[in-house]
């Protein structure tokens, strides 16, 4: 069996998806996984860039340093380099099912398509809010790993 990689997208990489690649990343230690994880955006505003103030703060305060990942845009050759690419919303999955290469190897997704109940939803762009927005990002994310990892074990 191939060795699982995952590729966690949203619109500029600084918010939900390092957020998702954080939330994974923990869940699959924890559980003694060995998986390749990552994050970009499909937009190339922030690329460089540090995750967001308040998404390294919602991180911090699940014991999670992400002030090392920097944002990056995402290309056709993630759609080989990974088995499984997840976009946060709907815009984004669109914007990647037009940049996957007809001869794609990665499976492509929404990623609360994993979350019994929650298939087709979103999770919510918290940039423009308060802190409570990425809270329940985190939440958002955190469920999504766990139940992504079920799938994966």
């Amino acid at each position: 069996m191939t060795k699982a990689a995952i590729l966690f997208v949203c619109l500029g990489n600084i918010c939900r998806s390092p957020l998702a690649e954080a939330a994974f990343r923990a869940e699959a230690e924890a559980a003694g996984l060995d998986v390749a994880v990552d994050s970009a955006g499909t937009g190339n505003w922030h690329v460089g860039e540090p995750p967001d103030d308040r998404a390294q703060a919602v991180a911090a305060k699940h014991g999670l340093d992400i002030s090392g990942l920097r944002a990056r845009q995402a290309k056709r050759d993630d759609f080989y380099r990974f088995t499984h690419i997840f976009a946060l919303d709907r815009d984004n999955l669109d914007i990647l099912e037009a940049l996957r290469p007809d001869d794609a190897t990665a499976e492509l997704a929404l990623l609360l398509d994993c979350v019994p109940g929650r298939e087709g939803e979103a999770v919510r762009d918290p940039y423009y809010g308060g802190q409570d927005g990425f809270d329940t990002t985190w939440d958002d994310v955190t469920a999504a790993a766990r139940a992504l990892l079920a799938r994966l074990d």
